[in-house]
């Protein structure tokens, strides 16, 4: 079901820039001390997780966004948030974003789900008489949703999606115009350097065969790079694929997805024309002027209230309220 937020922007930040900068860049966020465990992966390879202080509350496994990791803000804003209404929060690091590169040649992507898999089906097990919830973000929400739309069997009582690119082409050539160049220009030269630091440690990968250095644009990189490096054909059908605006209607789990109307990374042709390709499980809240993964309220200039992190935890709040009101009656 299409849905519209009651979602203010901050006067002062009634732009989709000043949005996301001010909450990339400029916002308070807290630090919540964390533990790192290291899972290995079938392939041979590892995901590193950064657990909050031990609760005995329901488990929210946490997915950041391209080149996130534990020191994103908005990851540590919802752990923070999340952490005092007692929850259990686990971020997941995809492969290479925390903080050491990893051992295979390939790392992750848009439609990487089978860590995703891993993670859940992991805490599942574990913890078999809690509510096990997650929550991505941007790239981390696209592939929570091709996750939810594809697995076999679902052990996630709920999840939440905060930007998600449903449509990756259209997202390559938005995030190539105007300043929204600017992004495009931070993340390759992290993505740049995150394969660089792969290659110098494990040259045995030979990484140095894939032209990494002169891609400049998401549509280059995702063709000369993502693509042959995750058994893609090419970046076109990468796009194809690992897409999930036509998967909308293929979750039978309860999912809640945030999404804003400007948001500099992507076009109007991300978002769900009418409520017949959702499925009766999703909810899709379009929110005016929040930016990407913005989303600050507030009147007094320098002063933003983080509206996302409080929406989000909200929703995973309400969804428990609903189930200990079922199990009652």
């Amino acid at each position: 079901m299409l849905t519209k937020s009651k979602f203010q922007p901050a006067w002062w930040l009634r732009n989709p820039h000043l949005q996301t900068l001010w909450a990339a860049k400029v916002h308070p966020a807290p630090w919540p001390a964390v533990t790192r465990e290291r899972l290995t992966t079938p392939d041979g390879d590892f995901v590193d997780l950064d657990w909050s202080a031990r609760s005995d509350g329901p488990v929210v496994a946490i997915f950041h966004g391209l080149t996130g990791s534990y020191k994103s803000r908005y990851v540590r804003s919802i752990m923070s948030v999340l952490q005092s209404r007692g929850y259990q929060t686990v971020l997941m690091h995809f492969r290479g974003c925390s903080g050491e590169p990893n051992l295979t040649r390939g790392s992750y992507h848009s439609g990487h789900t089978v860590d995703i898999e891993l993670v859940i089906n992991t805490l599942a097990q574990r913890y078999s008489d809690r509510r096990i919830i997650a929550i991505g973000y941007s790239l981390g929400g696209n592939a929570l949703l091709k996750y939810l739309a594809t697995s076999q069997s679902c052990p996630l009582h709920y999840a939440v999606s905060v930007c998600p690119p449903l449509q990756l082409e259209e997202g390559a050539k938005r995030i190539n115009t105007g300043f929204s160049k600017v992004y495009q220009q931070t993340l390759i030269k992290q993505m740049r350097a995150a394969v660089d630091a792969k290659r110098l440690r494990y040259p045995q990968l030979g990484l140095e065969q894939y032209d990494y250095q002169s891609a400049n644009n998401f549509v280059t990189w995702d063709d000369q790079i993502t693509a042959p490096l995750h058994g893609y054909a090419s970046g076109k059908s990468y796009y194809q694929q690992a897409s999930t605006l036509g998967d909308l209607k293929s979750i039978d789990t309860e999912t809640h997805i945030v999404f804003s109307t400007d948001d500099p990374f992507f076009t109007e042709r991300c978002i769900p024309e009418n409520n017949s390709q959702l499925s009766s499980s999703v909810t899709f809240e379009l929110v005016e002027g929040a930016g990407h993964v913005g989303f600050i309220s507030g009147v007094v200039p320098g002063y933003g209230h983080d509206w996302l992190r409080y929406r989000v935890a909200d929703l995973v709040q309400s969804c428990i309220a609903r189930s200990a009101t079922k199990v009652r009656s």
